[in-house]
C-alpha cells in the first residue's frame, strides 16, 4: 500500500490533479447527501489550493477579505506556511486560515 504524499510534497501538476479528484469526490458526496463528507472534501480542496498560491504574497499587517464571508476582513499578524494567522474584523480571537480563503479587498 502506497503512503499518500503530503500536499506540501506534491508538484503543481499533482496538486491540480488532486483538486480535480476532490471536485469529483465532492460532487458524489453532494449527490449522496453526505454533508459531513462533503465538508471534509471541501477543506482538503482548500488546503490543496493553498499550496498552489505564493504564500509570500500574503503580508503580515495587511487586511484581506474572507472569501467565505464577504465583507469580513482578516488582518494577518503572521504567516506559518500556507496559514495566515490573525483576526477577523468581527473578532479579536486569533485564528489560522488557509491562504486560499483570502483575497485582496475589492478583487
Amino acid at each position: 500500500m502506497e503512503i499518500p504524499k503530503r500536499y506540501s510534497d506534491l508538484t503543481k501538476d499533482e496538486l491540480v490533479q488532486e483538486i480535480s479528484n476532490l471536485n469529483h469526490q465532492a460532487r458524489k458526496a453532494e449527490q449522496m447527501d453526505m454533508i459531513n463528507e462533503l465538508e471534509v472534501i471541501l477543506r482538503k480542496k482548500t488546503m490543496a489550493q493553498s499550496y498552489l498560491l505564493d504564500a509570500s504574497q500574503f503580508i503580515p499587517g495587511e487586511q484581506y477579505e474572507l472569501i467565505e464571508e464577504p465583507g469580513v476582513l482578516f488582518m494577518i499578524t503572521y504567516m506559518n506556511g500556507i496559514f495566515a494567522w490573525g483576526h477577523k474584523s468581527t473578532s479579536e480571537e486569533e485564528i489560522g486560515i488557509p491562504i486560499a480563503l483570502l483575497k485582496k479587498p475589492g478583487k
